[in-house]
């Protein structure tokens, strides 16, 4: 699909992966229109029934890529402009969400901030036992305005939600499962395995 990005097809799964070639696979702003496209043009194949997500075999991602020129460059523009211009997070996480078939995220290492997002906006998270969650924007004096809150409080309630976005405590894959930020565990560099097994199970139904 792009430098990337790519979908690959076996049967009625599709699998999209994203790796930028760096460990930190940083969403650029780029890489968001991307993976917006992706969840798009699979929003309603009805030759899919499973989509799995998929980063680095190291790291998910560690959020948004604060080096982006292109980013950058969105800082320098007018209010009116920098609004419309942020709208690309949101419109991310919500074609995800809006993807018809079965959503799988699978995690292996860091999961950051814009990558948080994505994976909650997703049905199911397949997780590393070596993942660690963390929501640092708080920490950084940056907003969550990628509708996540809602997705957070939805998956794990109010308070848990508020020690991860507001506390940016670090969540380990033991707490992830024991808090349902994750709904499987696995051991490192199986968490795709196992999601393909899930996407299996759901193509058969």
């Amino acid at each position: 699909m792009s430098d990337l990005v790519s979908i690959e097809h076996t049967g009625r799964i599709a699998t999209v992966s994203f790796d930028t070639g760096s460990r930190a696979n940083a969403l650029s702003q780029q890489l968001m229109r991307d993976l917006t496209a992706a969840a798009q043009a699979l929003h309603d194949c009805p030759d899919i029934s499973a989509v799995i997500l998929k980063g680095r075999d190291d790291n998910f991602s560690m959020g948004a890529d604060l080096k982006d020129a292109e980013g950058s460059r969105n800082a320098k523009l007018s209010l009116s402009q920098r609004r419309i211009a942020l709208r690309l997070g949101p419109r991310l996480c919500q074609a995800w969400e809006d993807v018809d078939a079965l959503t799988i995220c699978a995690i292996e290492g860091w999961c950051i901030g814009g990558g948080m997002a994505i994976a909650a906006a997703c049905d199911l998270r397949v997780i590393a036992n070596n993942t660690t969650m963390y929501v640092p924007e708080v920490e950084r004096g940056m907003n969550m305005g990628w509708g996540s809150i809602p997705r957070f409080v939805a998956l794990i309630g109010t308070a848990r939600t508020k020690r991860l976005a507001a506390l940016c405590e670090k969540i380990d894959a033991e707490t992830a499962m024991q808090w349902g930020l994750a709904d499987y565990a696995v051991a490192s560099g199986k968490a795709f395995e196992k999601a393909m097994q899930i996407a299996n199970d759901a193509a058969a139904l």
